[in-house]
């Protein structure tokens, strides 16, 4: 029998053989020279190499693909004995915390070797490094005095079995006995644990402010009265990994009772979407959506995120739905008819591919790794670790990043429509994937999903649904695959049932619904932001309505912009430019204003623009209306509109009436006649004569002697009430006086009258006095009885009219010029009138209030105050992606904070 050691003929082919297996490897040149390392600290380990296959290919799989576990097999001879039988698991050694560090290398060494030979699965490949954690832990409690029950709750992927080469080791504890000592204990047990795994405690309730160790009883209490919605989902993965037994069967029930007895609100939905979404928006900031292989676009955390939202959604009705495990519940899923069976077994390719890749990544050093590297060489070294190799049509790279963006769009897409999907296949009628149609035959499954985000009106959403999808028309197909994601996107407004209403009426008609569908398979954000318009704003979905041809132009922020007054003023008069009939050119120019308010609001709503944009860009609007009615009246005599109030300030906000005087340059009683005849009629031409017609409520009770005094005034008339009969009141309401439309010469001539009214003298303390009282009767006697008036934005303390008035008195006081709080505020700090702490203040909260007062008029609500209906504070709140509670928290914090330098500023009081 030939000696292989010592026959020159077989030690060749074993030498060939081995060449032949590095040239093959991910990379030979780190394989080679690892090789050599190990045999200078090993003598005699590379003839043990050449010699047997297993160890051969073992060795060369783990030095191609990891620096880290190449320096182990070099230095451990233990290490490479691992290699040589990879069918034998090494018993955990507990016999002191350097050797189960060392135990758990050379286990990691074992799991890996076996992974990149293709002997185990993704599946088994993470749960044997979670066996490996686990055992860790469980070695840890081992080595500790334990006089009192203490157990480790695995948490994330630990919890889920589904441990990565580098994860970090997700972990709560709960005590029982002496809470200090039972602190003690863990730390103990975390500085073992931690010579093995990088260990993080920070999912505990209230996180590295929590207590470390809690009782059953203090998570119980945790769970009913704080724990955000994320901490919920995070129970999903949450169950005792080691220490006492029975103390964390214990946990597992209570945590599960918990859980899945909570009804999940279509605000816990949102809060946790926009925690994902931020993450994402920290991808593209850092310009890795495509190649961070988590939390990228179509990547993993997109199939976890997907299928832990349908278990909250379904997982209370549906026991089977509970795994902590990825692939496992999305078996289920598909077997429950919640998930179509292509689409779960696409996913569960890409996760298995993402998954793999991840391992891959971190493989190379042990680190917390998930994004494709940029250097070529690395990327190639990742493709060919992978296992692609260079083909005839392709090399390894490409092949992979071909692979890589099949997955991610895959999982993208999905993850898209998962959500609606199968509700519209069951409420449409259409041909269904497997399964997808028994979602209905689960009690409350349907409604369990449509409730969760935001849609309460299950018949009304079938029926919708049904009329969008109806026929066999090219419109309705399209209509049918675009559904799921405009169902999601409406979800994500503040009120979905009035967006997918809306929607509907926007695609009635055959002509309107090929329209739109069109429209919205060319332009996909032109069908987000109208999703999220209409579920905001009636008002705005009305208008859309009766303008489909704006729907364009939403995602163009250009074409939403309110142009200057010039040409607003030339569009307005182009509105009424063919008309004659009074009606009609009232109606072109209520359509020219709707218009142009869907721009104001789109912007508002969809970009953030700030209150102070809003309010002048309304203000334009208003002006160009007066602007065109005194046009299209014609005055005969030289005719002025000044605006005052809010108007005056260029601050309207949505529902703001237009404060004005009307005054005019004439003697004669015939003038005065025809000042009169034309201040009305310009109110009558905006005002309307129905609710209905009505483009701007015209108000202008702030005129000499109010409601009782003529509605126009010559300049000398002014003139001479303001020298022998104006109040302070009247004087303090010049302060925001600002001309608008009309005769620019008239206007002129009133302005240099109030010039020396209001400015030409600071305030006495009787005046001062005056306008305190005035603004205390305001807040006792003004706030509706149908109101909240501890949260009315306007009239309540510490808001809009608190700031306005303080502003105001300041100005009086100091004599600045100014018609604009906010722009008043600013010149005052400027002057240093104002500390900055104070001007901070009072800015925030008449931004805060101004911003929210708007958003009240957008969604319906119709009032001043936050509607104290749950449903409706519930549809402001999520219009500012917040909480109804944490809305009233924002609330108080800035009006408490406004209000006490009213207090001190405007009534003097310490």
């Amino acid at each position: 029998m030939v000696d292989r050691r010592t026959d020159p003929l077989s030690r060749r082919r074993a030498r060939d053989a081995l060449d032949d297996a590095i040239e093959r490897s991910a990379d030979p040149l780190a394989v080679r020279i690892a090789i050599q390392r190990s045999d200078s600290a090993q003598p005699g380990l590379a003839d043990r190499i050449e010699e047997d296959t297993g160890l051969r290919d073992a060795v060369i799989a783990v030095c191609g693909a990891s620096r880290s576990l190449t320096t182990l097999v070099a230095v451990d001879p233990t290490a490479v004995a691992v290699l040589a039988d990879l069918d034998v698991r090494l018993p955990v050694d507990e016999s002191s915390p350097d050797e189960l560090k060392r135990w758990k290398a050379r286990e990691l060494l074992r799991i890996a070797a076996r992974d990149l030979l293709g002997r185990d699965s993704l599946e088994a490949t993470v749960s044997s490094i979670s066996a490996l954690a686990r055992d860790v832990l469980t070695a840890a409690t081992h080595m500790i005095e334990t006089e009192h029950p203490l157990t480790v709750i695995g948490m994330g992927k630990l919890g889920g079995d589904e441990l990565n080469y580098a994860s970090d080791i997700d972990v709560m504890f709960v005590g029982d006995g002496d809470g200090h000592q039972a602190a003690q204990r863990a730390r103990a047990m975390l500085e073992i644990a931690r010579r093995c795994f990088r260990v993080d405690v920070n999912l505990r309730p209230q996180g590295r402010d929590g207590p470390l160790v809690r009782t059953l009883e203090s998570y119980e209490a945790y769970w009913e009265r704080w724990a955000d919605a994320w901490e919920f989902q995070a129970l999903i993965k949450a169950r005792a990994v080691a220490g006492d037994g029975e103390l964390g069967q214990r946990f597992d029930e209570a945590s599960a009772a918990r859980l899945w007895g909570k009804t999940f609100t279509p605000d816990d939905l949102r809060a946790m979407r926009s925690m994902k979404a931020r993450a994402e928006q920290e991808m593209v900031r850092r310009g890795l959506e495509d190649r961070e292989v988590k939390r990228g676009r179509g990547g993993i955390r997109d199939i976890e995120f997907a299928i832990q939202l349908l278990q909250l959604v379904h997982g209370g009705l549906d026991a089977a739905l509970r795994s902590p495990n990825t692939l496992d519940a999305l078996r289920e899923m598909a077997d429950g008819g919640y998930v179509d069976a292509e689409d779960a077994d696409a996913l569960a390719a890409a996760y298995r591919f993402l998954r793999t890749v991840e391992h891959r990544l971190q493989l190379v050093d042990e680190l917390q790794v998930h994004e494709v590297p940029s250097s070529p060489d690395a990327q190639t070294r990742l493709a060919r670790t992978m296992g692609y190799r260079d083909t005839g049509s392709a090399d390894a790279l490409e092949r992979f990043f071909a692979d890589l963006a099949r997955h991610q769009v895959t999982v993208r897409s999905i993850h898209e429509r998962l959500y609606f999907r199968p509700l519209l296949e069951a409420f449409a009628a259409l041909p269904s994937g497997s399964g997808e149609a028994e979602l209905l035959g689960r009690p409350g499954a349907a409604e369990a999903r449509l409730a969760a985000f935001g849609f309460t009106a299950a018949d009304r959403t079938r029926a919708a649904v049904r009329e969008l999808t109806s026929g066999l028309t090219r419109s309705s197909r399209l209509m049918q695959q675009m559904l799921p994601l405009l169902l999601g996107w409406l979800a994500d407004s503040p009120d979905p049932d009035q967006g997918l209403l809306c929607l509907r009426n926007l695609a009635s008609g055959s002509q309107r619904s090929t329209e739109l569908s069109s429209l919205f398979r060319d332009s996909p954000e032109a069908a987000r932001r109208a999703c999220v318009l209409v579920g905001t704003s009636r008002m705005v979905a009305d208008a859309l309505l009766h303008n489909p041809d704006l729907i364009a132009r939403l995602p163009d922020s250009d074409r939403l912009r309110t142009q200057p007054k010039p040409m607003l003023v030339e569009g307005a008069r182009k509105a009424l430019a063919w008309r004659e009939d009074v009606e009609e050119r009232q109606a072109g120019l209520r359509r020219w204003k709707e218009r142009n308010l869907v721009g104001i609001a789109a912007r508002d709503v969809l970009e953030g623009a700030d209150v102070s944009v809003v309010g002048r860009d309304v203000s334009a609007l208003a002006e160009a209306s007066l602007e065109v009615a005194l046009e299209a009246l014609a005055p005969p005599l030289p005719f002025a509109v000044i605006a005052l109030g809010r108007f005056g300030g260029a601050e309207l906000s949505y529902a703001s009436d237009l404060d004005v005087l009307f005054v005019y340059e004439g003697e004669t009683p015939a003038d005065f006649a025809e000042a009169e005849r034309i201040a009305t009629a310009v109110r009558r031409f905006v005002g309307g004569s129905t609710p209905a017609a009505r483009m701007w409520e015209v108000d202008a009770d702030l005129r000499p002697e109010g409601k009782q005094g003529p509605l126009a005034r010559s300049v000398e008339g002014f003139s001479t009430y303001f020298g022998r009969w104006a109040l302070v009141w009247e004087r303090q309401a010049m302060v925001r006086a600002r001309p608008v439309a009309g005769d620019m010469r008239v206007a002129e001539r009133f302005m240099a009258l109030l010039d020396d009214f209001v400015w030409g003298r600071g305030v006495t303390d009787d005046e001062v006095r005056e306008i305190r009282r005035i603004k205390a009767r305001i807040e006792r006697e003004r706030i509706p009885p149908t109101d909240d008036p501890t949260f009315h934005l306007k009239l309540g303390r510490g808001s809009l009219s608190d700031v306005e008035f303080t502003a105001q008195l300041l100005q009086l006081q100091h004599g600045v010029p100014e018609t604009a709080t906010i722009g008043a505020l600013d010149r005052l700090r400027s002057q240093g009138l104002l500390e900055n702490a104070d001007h901070g203040a009072l800015i925030e909260a008449y931004r805060f209030c101004e911003r929210t007062r708007n958003r009240l008029f957008l969604t319906g609500a119709g009032s001043n105050a936050l509607p104290q209906q749950p449903d409706r504070l519930r549809v402001l709140a999520r219009a500012f992606d917040t909480s109804p509670a944490d809305l009233r928290e924002d609330y108080r914090r800035v009006t408490r904070r406004s209000r006490a330098v009213v207090e001190r500023i405007f009534y003097g009081r310490d």
